[in-house]
């Protein structure tokens, strides 16, 4: 009888040092092939997909932009002008008209914005997965637009003055500067809007990818795939 017994000690002894065998070679294939920061990476790259998709269908409906808490005001120095300009006759209306012609054109461009954020996010190498995953709630878009802004800026201008254009606010903004220049004892003026409307369009644009991965990682409801949840799981330990 104590031979059986030992024999099936000796067994599922065996049978567990396999087991754990096997676990710490699975462990060892992940740590050289990188397979769980390249999960992870895929993991926080679709949560950015899910958010910017997010911020795109909804600032690029009509009055997205204008009816949001990212609606475009006027810059800060145009503010001068178009309280001196309120007395001019034609331009009473000035600061709305302006303010709507801003955030339709920033509406037409975020129409667009889609591949060039794919391609950002796609194209990232995150070398330090996990560092992002478990670090602030917002550090995957955080990451995303330190590594992207500027470059984004860059490919978004055009599609900006275009926009602009496409309403006439830049025309419109020019005759009103010059009208503002024409009034006596003024200091002059020449303020731009595509610098300050590519900026905030970017800002709404990012505020909105940020929530989205705030919702992601918060609650395990809004994760909407198996990746999202495999992923995200391991910073709710």
């Amino acid at each position: 009888m104590k031979y059986l017994i030992l024999s099936f000690s000796l067994l599922f002894s065996v049978q567990f040092t396999h087991a754990q065998i096997g676990n710490i070679l699975k462990d060892v294939k992940k740590a050289i092939t990188g397979e769980e920061d390249g999960e992870v990476g895929l993991g926080l790259k679709q949560a950015l997909e899910f958010g910017v998709q997010e911020a795109v269908d909804r600032l690029s409906e009509q009055n997205g932009y204008f009816e949001s808490p990212y609606k475009i005001l006027l810059p800060k120095e145009a503010v001068t002008v178009v309280d001196k300009l309120k007395v001019v006759p034609g331009f009473q209306d000035v600061e709305r008209d302006l303010v709507k012609k801003m955030n339709e054109a920033a509406e037409i461009a975020a129409k667009k914005a889609t591949p060039i954020f794919v391609d950002a996010i796609t194209s990232l190498t995150i070398k330090d997965a996990m560092n992002i995953l478990l670090g602030e709630k917002d550090a995957a878009t955080r990451y995303l637009e330190t590594s992207t802004r500027s470059s984004l800026y860059a490919e978004f201008l055009p599609v900006i003055q275009d926009a602009l254009d496409q309403v006439n606010a830049r025309t419109y903004w020019r005759t009103a500067v010059d009208a503002y220049n024409k009034i006596p004892f003024v200091k002059r003026v020449n303020p731009e809007l595509d610098d300050h409307v590519n900026q905030k369009a970017l800002d709404g644009l990012f505020s909105l990818i940020e929530k989205k991965e705030v919702q992601i990682r918060s609650n395990k409801s809004a994760r909407e795939t198996e990746l999202l949840r495999k992923v995200f799981a391991k910073q709710d330990k």
